[in-house]
């Protein structure tokens, strides 16, 4: 198994997390030559649902170039991704490919710092943003293949500065210029959104302009036996959009549709783009609703 290395960007209101348990970092635990994985990182495959098979069942791609330009095709292609799949990939989209590239060596840089600067950065007692596992409630808990550094990034009163401010330099400033373009583009997305569900744009980029921006950086390290485990516990977002920005083309996220796991395959310097929980509860009273999907 390749490692891995993908930030997550979330459109959303405030969630709390709480506190999660510090755990052993994942990437360290890799270095070491193990045959076999910890206990805690085994799980139960006896009942998992079925992977699909078929070449053709694949993510939506959608053309954010083609929706400025007010393309019906593509505005209905945007729709049927929201409500049959709750997943897409978007092309074209406006973000620059110099400041993707960019993003993607100081994030393999983070990974790549000594186990005590990254010591510096762990979750802290009652907070879960910093670096570590998300959820970690219990030491029996079973845990997932990787490492994260998860931060609030926007707006600038709710980020921790002190976390931020230990981050190296380099990574500081392109996650400054990706949070906001990653915000103009979930902002984008949901003006097309809601001209698919016949909304108001405004009405929309309301409830959303101010919300929060968060930021979740996953490390999937090598693993002994990766048909044992899994790089990430299987959920949906408490969110209204997380957009995803993969920096290899390893095919690793899966998406549960129809009873079976579809593997998503990621486009170079696409975002793969989700719904999230938060959608459902905010519009509820349209007569084709857009629904989360656990993956």
């Amino acid at each position: 198994m390749e490692k891995d290395e993908s930030p997550e960007s979330t459109a959303t209101v405030a969630v709390n997390f709480g506190r999660s348990i510090i755990v052993p970092s994942v990437q360290e635990l890799a270095r070491k030559p193990i045959v076999n994985l910890p206990p805690r990182y085994v799980r139960c495959s006896d009942d998992e649902d079925p992977v699909s098979g078929d070449a053709s069942e694949s993510v939506p791609v959608v053309d954010v170039q083609r929706l400025a330009r007010g393309d019906p095709v593509e505005l209905e292609k945007l729709h049927f991704a929201c409500k049959d799949w709750g997943f897409f990939q978007v092309v074209n989209h406006g973000v620059s490919v110099l400041l993707l590239e960019e993003f993607k060596q100081e994030i393999k840089s983070f990974f790549d710092l000594s186990y005590e600067e990254k010591q510096k950065l762990w979750q802290q007692p009652e907070n879960h943003e910093g670096f570590g596992q998300l959820l970690v409630v219990s030491e029996e808990q079973k845990l997932d293949w990787s490492d994260m550094f998860y931060i609030t990034t926007l707006p600038l009163g709710l980020r921790k500065a002190d976390l931020f401010e230990k981050l190296p330099e380099n990574l500081r400033n392109k996650l400054e210029e990706y949070s906001l373009e990653v915000k103009k583009l979930a902002l984008l997305i949901l003006g097309h959104m809601a001209r698919a569900l016949k909304m108001e744009a405004e009405e929309i980029r309301e409830m959303f302009g101010d919300g929060v921006q968060s930021m979740r950086m996953n490390y999937y390290p090598p693993c002994p036996e990766p048909d044992m485990t899994i790089g990430f516990t299987p959920h949906s977002d408490a969110v209204a959009l997380t957009i995803l920005f993969q920096l290899n083309e390893t095919v690793g996220l899966q998406i549960k549709r129809e009873g079976r796991w579809v593997p998503v395959k990621p486009l170079h310097n696409a975002f793969v783009v989700n719904i999230g929980d938060i959608m459902e509860v905010l519009l509820p009273a349209h007569s084709v609703m857009y629904f989360k999907i656990s993956h």
